[in-house]
């Protein structure tokens, strides 16, 4: 598609909304499919508009490991309130689906570790508020490597385990689903995903290979259910301090856009499970690797 005919397209998607938002209840069939609106005089809000905003980017962290476990329920033995993560990716200028794309996500165990880091242990800052006291002893806790999930560039792993991690494709319609477990915390963190879209590659025996990492993000989970599960063992065993979602640093506060999922859980329960979705919005033709940001 020329950048004319993505110009043209866009344009006619913002003309009918705008007549969406003028009250009427209006079904409009955009690019890639048709999609309906209800709109009010209090409603002006239209999904359409998501199309039009790039999930943001954010750093890669020191743990990721490239793409060897082909599989979508990453759970393997790992303790922890079963988590179903829902996604779609999408072309964020079109609004097509990107079918084929090979998505990356990774996290933390409930009390805080990585697969295939767990010489790092639980935590150590990064990405939290600065320490109000200082301390007045050596530390004992502290890893050997920078904090899981912020700065600091990659590290090598070091160990074999890989739980919570994994790699699949996304459907015609952009969406891909894993099987996981609700993430724990760790010192200088909010609970977070981690997640890469690789495109324009191929899939072979060995996995996905070549193409462009067109985004590397985090995903984020409001207050509510992360108190909720830290009541449910074993997360209620994870002694580490805790960073909330306002006080993360690399949480940019955008909501949705910014990796905030959307969440379903019985709130009476949250140990009988939780859905978490998203839609992200991205440019296929984008290199973003953000290792060291």
């Amino acid at each position: 598609m020329t950048g004319t005919q993505k110009a043209d397209d866009r344009g006619q998607l913002r003309r009918r909304t705008v007549l969406a938002a003028g009250g009427a209840t209006v079904t409009a069939v955009g690019v890639g499919g048709a999609f309906a609106v209800n709109a009010s005089a209090g409603e002006e809000r239209v999904e359409a508009d998501a199309c039009y905003k790039l999930t943001s980017e954010t750093t890669e962290g020191p743990y990721y490991i490239d793409a060897d476990k082909i599989r979508r329920d990453v759970t393997e033995d790992k303790e922890g309130i079963p988590l179903l993560l829902a996604l779609k990716v999408i072309d964020n200028e079109t609004c097509r689906p990107i079918r084929n794309a090979a998505v990356d996500i990774w996290h933390c165990d409930a009390v805080g570790v990585y697969s295939g880091y767990e010489g790092m242990g639980n935590g150590g800052g990064g990405g939290g508020p600065a320490p109000t006291e200082t301390p007045t002893g050596t530390p004992t806790d502290v890893p050997t490597g920078p904090p899981p999930g912020g700065g600091g560039g990659h590290q090598e792993p070091t160990d074999d385990t890989r739980y919570l991690r994994g790699t699949w494709r996304t459907d015609k319609h952009g969406h891909v689903t894993f099987r996981t477990v609700f993430p724990g915390w760790y010192r200088g963190r909010t609970v977070h995903i981690h997640v890469k879209v690789h495109v324009n590659g191929e899939w072979t025996d060995a996995g996905y290979e070549g193409g462009n990492t067109c985004h590397t993000g985090q995903f984020f989970f409001d207050e509510e259910s992360v108190l909720a599960s830290a009541a449910v063992e074993p997360y209620a065993s994870n002694a580490a301090e805790r960073t909330t979602l306002d006080e993360d640093t690399i949480y940019d506060g955008s909501g949705t856009t910014g990796g905030l999922l959307k969440l379903k859980y019985n709130k009476k329960n949250i140990a009988k499970g939780v859905t978490g979705s998203l839609t992200m919005g991205v440019d296929p033709d984008a290199e973003n690797d953000n290792t060291t940001m």
